[in-house]
């Protein structure tokens, strides 16, 4: 499949390069492009992310942390104080920008009350109903027995709280987006009314119901003449009904010129056509060359639609065509959903806006990349701002954000100048996905920052690993936000072995393409796929997702197309 009329380039995966550059197997796509552990040939450096040794001890230290969190303070484990902070929840110093405080303080600057604690960074009871899409405890686990002397529930309580649960790292790729599905689903939903003209791309938050009948009189579907009763008819010289006629009576035996959409007198029989009419201008009488059905060519009243009939559901997106049904049918402004406004920040101090890379430093890819393709999923995108690796910018950025999601690019791993995670704990925010069991962008994360606050997506900083971000967490969080329907799960087959990740999900550009001599239509891989690569995705329709382990020539894969791609393009017969 290689060179298959993409500019003779051997974009097709050949089954080398499985990971990509800078793909670190169980470290996960170092934010900042793939910093190897190892010294020089010959050498050896530090232990590397993954070593045997460093993936056990992780996984020790995980499981304990978790068997902590499930047993709370009825059962501590010695050396562990599992006390919950009352004092002031970590935030920003300073007064008010604007009139709002800071997240992280309250509207004065200070903190709440000691008996109402803020939010515990990373962590918090789960705010929807249900078990927790983030942690693998049973949801209605029995409460510890009070200790004696323990003060009645409700009450303050002196003694150190249960500890919250942390957020399980590296969900599961499916459950990461159902997470981030559900986030943005919620809360309490807005409704604005938009005129015509500027509601375009956003979702209906109500049914749209016809608030008149269609057509709203009987009108004439053809050019021709309006006949009553039987033939022939007489009809008076220039006289005729066009488009916007009021409405008139017509005699038994006459007829009348009529244009389409026109409104057909009273008691007219039917309209012929006036390829199918002969007029004798002598005697002022008109026949017909076929025969008369009573009806013909007339739009009844009603015949679309009745008042109060549902045109189309509340989630519906608004297309140019519902634009003019809900025109037709007498709006002058739509019931929508907001779209989600969206602040998308970019960090790294290695990142040139323009001119060729030099120095060590490199093109910003993402910060071109990133605001149209939210818009396409249904956002509004302020421009892009560049923070480079600095802490208290990234703080203040956040903090005083009105945007509902934000969007940040690199610093989500743990390296030196990685500061995601440290400012969100700062700030008190909660952390809902942290790390996706996928391949490239394993290091994404899904964050909220108060309780009524914005939501931030943090992608790695490589390119492709970011686009799977976006793919993963950003487009179902979104989604939710927006009310828009979610993406339409389909499988098609794949057309080459595709290597897999040996316990992650992979996600691997591929393109459309139509079966030959009877065969069936196939999507084949593409062969830039590591994580700092965009070749690949550039030339793609979707990503396949492919399950661990890989997957073998003519096996069925999820597809998750582009947001400019078409759905099942082989179904709607056109793709290149």
């Amino acid at each position: 499949m290689t060179g298959d009329g993409l500019s003779g380039s051997d974009l097709f995966d050949g089954g080398d390069d499985l990971f990509g550059d800078g793909d670190d197997l169980s470290g996960g796509d170092v934010s900042r492009g793939g910093n190897s552990a190892t010294g020089p040939a010959g050498t050896t450096g530090p232990t590397t992310p993954d070593s045997a040794e460093a993936r056990a001890a992780e996984a020790e230290e995980l499981a304990v942390e978790q068997a902590l969190a499930l047993v709370g303070s009825g059962s501590q484990a010695p050396g562990h104080d599992r006390t919950r902070a009352t004092g002031p929840t970590p935030g920003r110093s300073g007064g008010q920008a604007n009139g709002r405080a800071p997240r992280g303080q309250t509207p004065t600057g200070g903190a709440g009350a000691a008996d109402e604690p803020g939010p515990s960074p990373y962590a918090g009871s789960s705010p929807y109903a249900g078990p927790s899409p983030y942690t693998d405890s049973a949801p209605d686990s029995p409460a510890p027995a009070a200790a004696p002397g323990s003060p009645p529930t409700g009450q303050p309580a002196s003694a150190p709280a249960p500890a919250p649960r942390s957020p399980v790292m590296d969900l599961p790729w499916e459950r990461a987006r159902a997470v981030a599905a559900r986030a943005g689903r919620g809360g309490p939903r807005a409704v604005v009314r938009l005129a015509l003209d500027r509601a375009l791309g956003h979702v209906l938050a109500e049914p749209l119901g016809a608030l008149t009948d269609l057509p709203p009189f009987d009108t004439s579907a053809m050019d021709g003449w309006a006949v009553a009763g039987p033939g022939p008819w007489t009809y008076a010289e220039g006289a005729g009904l066009l488009a916007g006629s009021r409405d008139a009576r017509l005699p038994d035996g006459t007829a009348v010129r009529i244009a389409t959409g026109a409104r057909t007198p009273a008691d007219t029989t039917a309209v012929i056509r006036s390829e199918h009419a002969h007029a004798d201008a002598a005697r002022r009488l008109l026949s017909t060359r076929r025969p008369l059905v009573t009806g013909q060519d007339i739009r009844p009243r009603g015949q679309e639609c009745r008042t109060g009939d549902q045109l189309v559901p509340a989630g519906t997106v608004v297309t140019p065509a519902v634009l003019g049904l809900a025109a037709a049918a007498g709006y002058d402004a739509l019931p929508a959903v907001p779209r989600p406004r969206v602040d998308v920040l970019v960090l790294g101090d290695e990142l040139l806006a323009s001119g060729l890379p030099h120095d060590g430093l490199i093109r910003d890819a993402l910060g071109p990349m990133l605001a149209p393709w939210l818009r396409a999923l249904g956002a509004e995108v302020s421009a892009p701002r560049r923070l480079g690796d600095d802490a208290e910018a990234l703080r203040t950025a956040l903090a005083f954000s009105d945007a509902d999601v934000i969007v940040t690019t690199g610093g989500t791993a743990s390296g030196p100048v990685d500061h995601v995670h440290p400012v969100l704990a700062a700030l008190g925010a909660e952390l809902l996905v942290h790390g996706v069991a996928v391949r490239p962008g394993h290091p994404m994360l899904l964050a909220r920052l108060s309780p009524d606050g914005p939501h931030l997506v943090g992608l790695p900083g490589n390119p492709l690993a970011a686009v799977s971000g976006l793919l993963t967490l950003a487009e179902p969080l979104l989604a939710g936000l927006a009310a828009r329907p979610a993406q339409d799960a389909y499988r098609a087959l794949v057309h080459a072995d595709v290597p897999g990740h040996p316990h992650d999900t992979r996600l691997v550009p591929v393109v459309h393409r139509a079966g030959r001599a009877g065969g069936r239509d196939h999507v084949a891989p593409l062969r830039y796929n590591g994580p700092a690569m965009l070749r690949g995705i550039a030339a793609a329709d979707g990503l396949a997702v492919v399950p661990a382990g890989g997957v073998r020539s003519g096996t069925e894969v999820e597809i998750l197309d582009l947001p400019w791609a078409p759905a099942t393009p082989w179904t709607e017969g056109c793709f290149t």
